[in-house]
């Protein structure tokens, strides 16, 4: 400040200060921009979304599916995550609204998605999954025991399928009770719900809640073999003939987003898959390749019962 009272300002010295203040500027702003790149660069790389239908309780799927999601990233590299939905509908419509461009569906949930998106494919299945089968399970008390034919004596009880959508919890147990019995389920039993979920239909079941209930088989004998308490109070009075379930159904789509020939190498990560513990969360021994057209049963058995259209 000068002595009359003005600011002063040396300007050589502002201009230095000046200059330098705007290199430094610069250098900072071409830092940042250098430590950006990577940053832009896995915003490029579009993430595989996948989700499987809850058919059993949430903890356990995502202790399933976490691991798999890890496997998928290595295998196909691009990023993987896993999506969780609260039922066998929402996981048809995440696949149809683009949420997620994988699903691990059963049957039926599968056909429904592949109706609702174009040039959708069933990429693969479990080695078990051609010849899959219901159980029909009875609460102890009622007397039924296992035999070589369906369980006539049952008329008159109550029983619970699992989702309403499922394949193995309502699709073919529902066509057989009609076929064996010549009436729907409502007419043959006493009472008819839906549990929402096979291990549901499990605990109902074994607490009396529904004395009869069907479910997937590989529920059950999970439990037989994890000694769970539910199956102290139940036993399998029948189980269905074969028919073709779970599968891997990938978006049509997905080629135009992650690059041509994604879809085949997304089933070359999933029959390739071989690590135990992997297969043992879902459980299947091995996938195998599968096509729409393994489906077919499932799509003529749900347009037969108007769950299909």
């Amino acid at each position: 400040m000068s002595k009359s009272g003005k600011v002063c300002v040396d300007m050589d010295s502002f201009g230095r200060r000046t200059t330098l203040g705007l290199l430094a500027g610069a250098v900072s702003a071409f830092g940042f921009l250098v430590g950006a790149a990577p940053v832009v660069q896995a915003q490029d790389t579009p993430t595989l979304y996948f989700s499987a239908i809850p058919d059993d309780d949430e903890s356990r799927l995502m202790q399933r599916f976490a691991a798999v999601a890890d496997y998928l990233e290595t295998e196909l590299g691009v990023p993987v995550e896993y999506v969780p939905v609260k039922d066998y509908a929402a996981s048809v419509v995440a696949f149809r609204n683009d949420q997620i461009q994988l699903g691990w569906f059963g049957g039926l949930s599968g056909v429904q998605a592949r109706l609702a998106v174009p040039d959708s494919r069933a990429l693969a299945q479990g080695d078990e999954d051609m010849s899959f089968i219901s159980y029909f399970i009875a609460h102890e008390s009622t007397g039924l025991e296992q035999g070589d034919g369906f369980p006539l004596e049952a008329e008159g009880l109550s029983f619970t399928f699992g989702a309403q959508t499922s394949t193995s919890g309502r699709l073919f147990p529902d066509f057989y009770i009609r076929e064996e019995t010549g009436k729907a389920p409502d007419e043959f039993f006493s009472q008819v719900g839906f549990s929402g979920d096979h291990g549901q239909t499990l605990r109902l079941v074994s607490t009396g809640a529904y004395q009869v209930g069907a479910l997937n088989y590989t529920v059950y004998d999970t439990a037989v073999r994890e000694n769970a308490p539910e199956i102290a109070t139940t036993r399998v009075i029948w189980q269905t003939p074969p028919y073709p379930d779970y599968n891997w159904t990938i978006r049509g789509d997905v080629d135009a987003r992650f690059g041509e020939g994604f879809a085949d190498k997304v089933q070359a990560a999933l029959v390739g898959m071989d690590d135990p513990e992997l297969l043992a969360s879902f459980p299947r021994k091995a996938f195998v390749p599968a096509g729409n057209e393994d489906y077919e049963p499932i799509l003529e058995t749900g347009r037969a019962l108007g769950i299909l259209d």
